[in-house]
């Protein structure tokens, strides 16, 4: 359709940006936990600092939404960048006088961009047709993959960049965000128009949540999102506690976030050709599968194909829960729901890291106990997801 020349463009603009400025997510994800480990006054908040990241992307998301709404898509995610290049200089700061509270105070305004990448997705279907809007989200989430390599390669040639561990990594950061920025100057998604006072005003949030299609959505999102980041963000702890090498951890980080976006290439296709629930459900099923693996063993093969898997679940999860919201919900309702939905689905994935430090450090008296612990901790959330789609799927189709 001729409306989607500019919609290709967009997503190109947004490829590269998830490609680059999406890169400091799977960097601080490797060695957040490893810095709080080294900060913290107790192991048992080892994965604190991961966890104010998305405690900061889940109190950011409702009001970055609402800024969006109402100044562009192309200010909100210059805000963005700002926050993670503060959550990276104050992170610095931080490491260089081994202050533990103002490392989590870093972490919590890199929470800030990781909530503006969030909406890059739904960036992707602003301007985009019907049917092009599923393969332009999974095209823009695509662009992960790219930061995939980059993200775990710059940790690689800057944890030890200096005498502090890790100061180079967060001295990166800095950078990453500044040069970042300077991609949504090409971003071309018109302001939404200042509704008239007769316009509709579209659902409340209550009655948005109430509607079957977007509930499930919701809830598919979250377990989805909080699962990935509860196993995720105790991976580096439990292959280092288990005897390997920080850089085996940044690989199995890297192998993991390729898995997370390698399949977007073609997840829109599958998603037009077997439907949004179908590749729900194959999402949920797989990271169960994650799951079981990691209980086989910890053997470093182990982590990584549990970790791929996991990345691919997730994929498949998210993006089809992504999907199915952005066709359940109205363009007057857009900053209202899509706000409202990261805040729910980064408030699951908060609780998740928290848990999983927790789970990891604290549980049955040894790494190969804690990642057991962490991994058996996704089924009651898988039975509640899937739950939730087949009762969506044996309901009397609406009029």
């Amino acid at each position: 359709m001729p409306q989607d020349s500019l919609a290709k463009r967009n997503v190109i603009v947004l490829v590269m940006a998830q490609a680059l400025l999406g890169a400091q997510m799977p960097m601080i994800f490797t060695i957040g936990g490893l810095a709080g480990q080294s900060l913290a006054p107790n192991p048992c908040f080892a994965t604190l600092p991961i966890s104010l990241i998305v405690l900061g992307s889940m109190s950011a998301a409702t009001p970055v939404s609402a800024f969006m709404q109402k100044f562009g898509r192309r200010a909100g995610f210059m805000l963005g960048t700002l926050g993670g290049a503060l959550g990276g200089a104050v992170g610095a700061y931080a490491l260089y006088i081994a202050s533990f509270p103002l490392f989590l105070v870093g972490s919590f305004l890199t929470g800030i961009y990781m909530s503006a990448q969030g909406f890059y997705r739904f960036a992707a279907a602003d301007t985009a047709s019907e049917a092009f809007r599923p393969k332009a989200i999974s095209y823009v989430m695509a662009g992960g993959l790219a930061a995939a390599i980059i993200g775990p390669q710059l940790v690689k040639l800057t944890a030890n960049a200096f005498v502090v561990p890790f100061l180079g990594t967060y001295a990166t950061v800095i950078a990453v965000n500044l040069v970042g920025s300077t991609l949504f100057l090409f971003l071309r998604i018109p302001k939404p128009p200042v509704p008239a006072h007769d316009a509709p005003k579209g659902r409340s949030r209550r009655e948005l949540l109430a509607t079957p299609r977007i509930a499930v959505a919701v809830i598919c999102a979250m377990v989805s999102y909080a699962l990935m980041n509860l196993v995720m963000t105790s991976s580096p702890l439990a292959v280092v506690g288990c005897g390997f090498e920080t850089a085996d951890a940044a690989n199995v980080v890297t192998a993991h976030v390729l898995a997370m976006y390698v399949p977007s290439f073609f997840t829109g296709h599958v998603i037009a050709r077997i439907g949004v629930e179908k590749v729900i459900a194959l999402g949920l099923v797989i990271l169960a599968s994650a799951g079981g693996v990691a209980l086989t063993g910890v053997e470093l093969e182990q982590f990584f194909a549990a970790l791929v898997l996991l990345g691919i679940g997730w994929n498949f999860g998210f993006i089809g829960a992504t999907t199915m919201l952005a066709g359940a919900h109205r363009p007057e309702e857009r900053g209202r729901m899509q706000g409202l939905n990261d805040l729910l689905v980064f408030g699951g994935v908060t609780m998740a890291s928290l848990a999983s430090g927790g789970l990891m450090n604290c549980t049955g008296g040894s790494p190969q106990a804690g990642w057991a612990a962490v991994n058996m901790a996704m089924a009651p959330f898988l039975m509640l997801a899937g739950s939730a789609l087949i009762w969506l799927l044996l309901r009397p189709k609406e009029a």
